[in-house]
């Protein structure tokens, strides 16, 4: 469980592909703070640590990982957004996230409005489930952020200067692809609704 806060941006050092893994080196501030087996965000998606030393950690991503997610586009030298566990007692400052990416979404627009910026993404819907609204809680490559304007399968979200320095936002382009997990909240409710039509 995690909250969309995202604590350092990681520097991608080594890729491995074994089989269907992929093995992502990762060196950061708090690697030298983890322990294998510990559960970690990496752009949204939740990660388990297979060794760490003082300056770097290793997280695999099997290949149903990287059919959903935009880990399969990493190479070397990317920023990669990361988050540790929310702790009990801890004040959920975002919301709640699970670390379960539901599907990408590509970027369509970047509109610099004096002051933040607002990022357009779009996405392929395929299920009642898979849907923002207004004012709404959305992840972004772990990135806990309120939707702006909503309509089908497009959305936008304005990003203050802090996240925008202290996340992988500022590296986004038009066409680049981020991870998107959906409201928790909406997708019960969505499943919900589904299963009384039913």
């Amino acid at each position: 469980m995690f909250t969309g806060i995202i604590e350092d941006i990681g520097l991608v050092k080594e890729l491995k592909h074994e089989k269907g893994n992929l093995h992502i080196t990762i060196k950061s501030s708090i690697s030298n703070e983890l322990k294998i087996d510990q559960s970690i965000s990496h752009n949204g998606v939740c990660l388990t640590v297979v060794n760490c030393d003082n300056k770097s950690h290793t997280v695999t991503a099997i290949n149903e990982t990287l059919s959903k997610t935009n880990l399969k586009y990493l190479k070397i030298g990317d920023l990669i957004n990361l988050e540790r566990c929310l702790k009990l007692g801890s004040r959920i400052d975002g919301h709640i996230v699970q670390g379960h990416v539901d599907k990408t979404a590509i970027c369509t627009n970047i509109s610099d409005k004096n002051g933040s910026w607002e990022f357009t993404f779009q996405y392929n819907r395929s299920s009642n489930f898979e849907t923002t609204i207004p004012k709404g809680s959305v992840t972004l490559n772990g990135i806990s952020l309120t939707v702006v304007k909503s309509i089908s399968n497009e959305f936008s979200t304005h990003i203050i200067p802090y996240t925008y320095e202290n996340t992988n936002m500022k590296m986004l382009k038009i066409g680049d692809k981020v991870n998107i997990e959906f409201d928790i909240i909406g997708k019960y409710l969505a499943e919900f609704n589904n299963q009384n039509v039913k």
